[in-house]
Parts: C-alpha cells; sequence; structure tokens
C-alpha cells in the first residue's frame, strides 16, 4: 500500500460520519470511546491522559484552527515529526487503556477491542493480531504497536497492513 492510500485509510477511518471532515468532536470522542468498549470509567487516570493526548494531536493536525480536518489537511500534516511528537503518545495512551494489567502487553481480547472501538473491522483483528505478534507468545508489545502504526501511517507499509491485504486478497 503506498502512503496516499494509507492516509486515506486512517482518515476514512478518524472521519467516524464520513462527511469528508474528522471535527474536533469526532477525533475527541475516540478515546471515549475505547474508554467505553475497554471497561474504563470517566475518571480513569488513564482516559485523563488520554483525553489530553488527543486534544493535543488535534490541535496539531487543524492547521486553520477551524475546528475541522481536511483530507489536504491531514496529508500535508500526517508524516514521521507529527508521529513522533503527537500521534505516538496519543496511541500509546489508547494502548495503555487496553491494556487491562499494565504489563505493556496486550492479548488478543484486549486487542481486538481496542481495534473495533477505534473504527476497524472486527473480522481483520485476528490477521493484524497475528501479524504483530511475531513471536507467537499471544501478546503484542506497545512498542511493537507503535512502530508497526508508525511504519503504516509514514511508509504505506507494515506487518499488519501486509497481514490484512494478504487476507483481503488471499
Amino acid at each position: 500500500m503506498d502512503t496516499i492510500t494509507a492516509k486515506r485509510h486512517i482518515f476514512s477511518m478518524l472521519d467516524v460520519d464520513g462527511d469528508g471532515v474528522i471535527s474536533r468532536q469526532e477525533y475527541l470522542a475516540r478515546p471515549e470511546r475505547a474508554a467505553e468498549a475497554l471497561g474504563r470509567t470517566g475518571d480513569d487516570p488513564l482516559l485523563i491522559v488520554a483525553r489530553a493526548a488527543h486534544d493535543q494531536v488535534f490541535a496539531s493536525m487543524d492547521a486553520d484552527q477551524d475546528g475541522r480536518v481536511t483530507f489536504p489537511e491531514y496529508e500535508a500534516w500526517a508524516g514521521e515529526e507529527a508521529f513522533d511528537e503527537v500521534c505516538r503518545p496519543a496511541l500509546g495512551s489508547l494502548f495503555d487503556l487496553a491494556d487491562g494489567d499494565g504489563d505493556g502487553h496486550l492479548d488478543r481480547a484486549e486487542f481486538t477491542r481496542l481495534r473495533h472501538a477505534l473504527g476497524n473491522p472486527a473480522d481483520n483483528a485476528g490477521a493484524a493480531f497475528d501479524a504483530l505478534d511475531e513471536d507467537g507468545d499471544g501478546r503484542v508489545d506497545r512498542d511493537a504497536y507503535l512502530a508497526e502504526i508508525r511504519s503504516f501511517v509514514t511508509d504505506g507499509s507494515s506487518a499488519m497492513a501486509r497481514a490484512l491485504h494478504a487476507r483481503a486478497h488471499g
């Protein structure tokens, strides 16, 4: 998958209502949806961290500060610098919400609940998990998870994306 296709894929997941823009409300609902799906309450310290991290991402992404991110804005913004500075902490905060025992790993059930809460199709969670569980221990490591997403965002490839593409076309 090329970078533009990867960015379009991510943009369409973030544009929950499909109107062609990511609203501030849509984006800031991500940690809330994840927390609800993962059984976390509104006063959970991890949710508070996730909210703040997502607020920073949206402020960074919304170049003209109009409360809406168009695809051209997103496309120009998404890349290595944006990922490293603001996306990694936000995505890490979602991982942490899903990590029920706080051990830095997600099991298959935690991973599947997180992916579903974030708008990924439920039917491909198994292939994505298997691609990330390189050592076959039944767990996905936080750093490996974030590295795979970074690779997908910045160059359109990752083991997870390749596994999903192979499954869809296999």
